[in-house]
């Protein structure tokens, strides 16, 4: 799964693994306004979470052990992570309300997906990132330190380094 290789969603593992998640985010989406409690149930739920980041509930996760965020990083209301493969967010990103990054992937081909294959592809995001709210980042994306993802853009590829992307798909429109 984590390679990219077809996998079976209801494989008996991956589902204990996301009853877990299910488990983790349902408490930490009822936590109370204590920080430091908030803190430590975001660490159990996300594989690592850099000092000084905060992510608003509700956050939704398919496993959360594969998403890996940074420091000083910021995510709104609403951010839906499916991490059937890794994210990894860099620091001092900041992630608008209703944010979706999507690593799974299904296949085109009626048979297969009706045999319920699916795959996934990563998502990388690195420093200095900010990512508009609504916007969608589908999997096998990387959007270069410093750039700006526009509020509902649709991010089938790359976005380099430096820029500004808008729309849907996503494209640049200008440098930073």
């Amino acid at each position: 799964m984590l390679a990219g290789d077809p996998y079976l969603a209801d494989d008996p593992e991956l589902i204990a693994m996301h009853v877990q998640a299910l488990e983790r985010m349902e408490a930490y989406n009822a936590a109370s306004l204590d920080r430091d409690r908030r803190q430590v149930l975001l660490g159990e739920l996300l594989g690592s979470v850099g000092e000084d980041t905060a992510i608003r509930p509700p956050v939704h996760v398919d496993y959360g052990v594969h998403v890996s965020i940074g420091a000083r990083c910021f995510a709104n209301y609403g951010l839906v992570a499916l991490d059937v493969c890794a994210i990894t967010i860099g620091d001092d990103v900041q992630i608008g309300p209703n944010v979706q990054l999507l690593t799974p992937t299904h296949p085109v081909e009626p048979a297969t997906r009706r045999e319920k294959w699916e795959a996934g592809a990563p998502i990388t995001i690195a420093d200095n990132v900010w990512i508009g709210g609504g916007a969608i980042v589908l999997g096998g994306v990387t959007i270069g330190e410093n750039s700006v993802v526009g509020a509902g853009a649709v991010v089938t590829r790359d976005v380099p380094a430096n820029v500004v992307a808008v729309g849907n798909p996503a494209r640049v429109v200008r440098a930073v």
